[in-house]
């Protein structure tokens, strides 16, 4: 290694960095066996995808696709000498453990699978905090390499020269474990490629590249500014980290709630109706939803009967949230659209093509089931033109709480709908 250099503003170190025939800049960032690593870690990456997929991936590091992709980049050496090291099954400490736990290979897997997939910065954000959110033992931000090779305009790499780099050029504290402050040192890598657009290519491997000579001790930083402006903007990306995380994590925790809710009510309605002696089907795209320790399709009827699949509208009759069927006749005795925080169109022209594909038959009692809060907001809805037949139909509308607070009762003693229609309202009432 050359000794370092004397101290030099950026922009001046930068351009000195580009023309030195050592350095990352000329030694790996023009290589050219570099680009043709991208293209054979992209199809590497996707073996791993599919081989943890298909339950082959094994329980060792040694000998796996991973190893494969994994010596692929450590085979860079001028940056990335020693990248298998996070990787290497360390069975002392049970790190990092993607190889003992299948749980955690298979979010492993489900991050890769997505990082393949996707194209958009913010997705593969939502990924990293995805993975972050299974707090894997000894899986951190090395995994970052392996995202760089994906997509090297969106993630930086990261290894201890690149942040032992950043932190000597603008005085932060960045800790090589932690996702979120791998998410701040990304921000501050975008700042700095686009205050020296002029001298740093928009592939972040650049800009890790000076970051890791600066690090590893090559090149010394600038002195830092007597403000303190760098450090304040380090700290400052690592504050907008964290409100990001906990801004997204609580969209996700309103998100599973809601979902959450929509399907308990559908597990409540599906249990009735068996206790009530009815045959129930559940939406087709729901059955595999998991709900009190099974899936919410356990025990209702796999196939609708041919009187129903026969009729128009049949395909959307199948996505009807819950259905109760006579287990005589076959036909549909109740249909109802649980309508939790969506509007309400598409559950009423479902139920709309069920009571209208047949007009020989009886109609079927349909039901709306909402919160009990929203009953203004459904009759602003069915005011619409669009619903005028709906009146006709003498839709009712059956709040949670009744459903919650008679449903056992109801199933104890109820017979066929008449429970039912004791709490449930029809819309007429409501205006």
């Amino acid at each position: 290694m050359t000794s370092p250099t004397a101290s030099l503003p950026l922009d001046a170190l930068l351009r000195r960095w580009r023309s030195d025939p050592g350095a990352t800049y000329q030694t790996w960032f023009l290589w050219e066996e570099r680009l043709k690593n991208f293209r054979s870690i992209r199809r590497g990456i996707q073996t791993v995808v599919r081989d943890i997929r298909d339950d082959t991936f094994g329980t060792q590091y040694r000998g796996s696709s991973l190893e494969t992709v994994v010596h692929s980049i450590a085979e860079q050496r001028q940056i990335f000498k020693g990248a298998d090291h996070a990787f290497l099954w360390k069975p002392k400490l049970r790190i990092p453990d993607i190889y003992e736990s299948p749980a955690n290979q298979r979010a492993f897997g489900q991050f890769l699978d997505t990082c393949v997939c996707c194209t958009e910065a913010d997705e593969l954000v939502e990924a990293v905090r995805t993975l972050d959110r299974h707090r894997i033992k000894g899986l951190g931000p090395a995994a970052a390499n392996l995202m760089y090779f994906l997509h090297p305009t969106h993630m930086p790499p990261f290894n201890t020269a690149i942040v032992n780099g950043y932190n000597a050029l603008t005085g932060a504290k960045v800790k090589l474990g932690s996702w979120e402050e791998y998410l701040a040192l990304r921000r501050g890598l975008f700042r700095l490629t686009a205050e020296h657009r002029h001298l740093l290519s928009n592939d972040l491997g650049a800009v890790a590249g000076l970051m890791f000579d600066l690090g590893s001790g090559r090149y010394r930083p600038p002195p830092p500014a007597e403000d303190g402006a760098a450090l304040h903007a380090w700290q400052m990306d690592l504050a907008l980290v964290r409100e990001e995380t906990a801004a997204a994590a609580k969209a996700r925790s309103t998100a599973n709630e809601n979902d959450r809710t929509h399907t308990e009510v559908q597990g409540w309605l599906r249990d009735l109706g068996l206790a009530l002696g009815f045959g129930v089907w559940i939406a087709a795209n729901d059955v595999s939803r998991p709900y009190a320790g099974g899936k919410l399709g356990d025990g209702c009827v796999t196939t609708l009967p041919a009187s129903i699949t026969g009729r128009p509208g049949a395909d959307a009759v199948r996505l009807i949230d819950v259905l109760w069927l006579d287990n005589v006749s076959s036909e549909v005795s109740a249909a109802f659209e649980v309508e939790h925080t969506t509007s309400i169109y598409s559950g009423i022209v479902r139920m709309l093509d069920l009571a209208l594909g047949a007009p020989e038959q009886a109609v079927a009692r349909l039901y709306l089931v909402a919160p009990d809060g929203r009953e203004h907001s459904v009759m602003d809805q069915l005011r619409r033109p669009a619903f005028s037949r709906v009146r006709d139909l003498d839709v009712r509308y059956l709040p949670y709480g009744e459903l919650e607070r008679h449903r056992d009762s109801m199933a104890r003693f109820g017979q066929g709908l008449r429970a039912i229609e004791a709490v449930a309202r029809p819309l007429r009432d409501l205006e």
